[in-house]
């Protein structure tokens, strides 16, 4: 099991997440012949497909172009955000990867947070690190920067 960790200093903003459903990127590793795929593969938990020679299904199914070894991903979101007085880093996805290992996240989805003053703001473009806009209800400048993603066995 791995886990999605974000990590970023938030200034007048809170609840910091990814906005659902998600498209997750991933550069992923088969974990047989531990090649790297060289193309980034996305999956998000919306999406089913049956996994061969089982009853069960993934959210991803991927077969090795090398090895043709059939490998599979379960995602649960955890509902987690990441808050501006958390101390550590917030674990916003859970992943059951069998038969794959997950190298890289890539946040080329939108985020959302609310501002200090309850300002939703939707549609974030995390991809650069950093975030900046305007919270008019509290005439400040509100901001998202040193964004951090982090891949964990839990």
């Amino acid at each position: 099991m791995f886990g999605l960790f974000l990590s970023a200093e938030l200034q007048g903003v809170t609840e910091l997440g990814p906005t659902l459903p998600y498209e997750f990127s991933f550069k992923i590793e088969c974990n047989s012949c531990h090649e790297v795929h060289e193309n980034w593969v996305t999956m998000n938990a919306q999406d089913k497909s049956d996994i061969s020679g089982s009853r069960g299904d993934a959210n991803f199914v991927f077969k090795c172009r090398f090895c043709k070894r059939e490998s599979s991903a379960t995602l649960t979101e955890t509902g987690k955000t990441l808050n501006a007085d958390d101390k550590k880093p917030a674990e916003i996805l859970q992943i059951d990867c069998r038969g794959l290992e997950l190298k890289e996240f890539r946040a080329d989805g939108d985020f959302q947070c609310k501002g200090e003053s309850g300002t939703p703001f939707k549609e974030m473009d995390l991809s650069e690190g950093e975030w900046f806009d305007y919270d008019e209800k509290n005439s400040e400048e509100v901001s998202v920067t040193d964004v951090k993603w982090d891949i964990k066995r839990v």
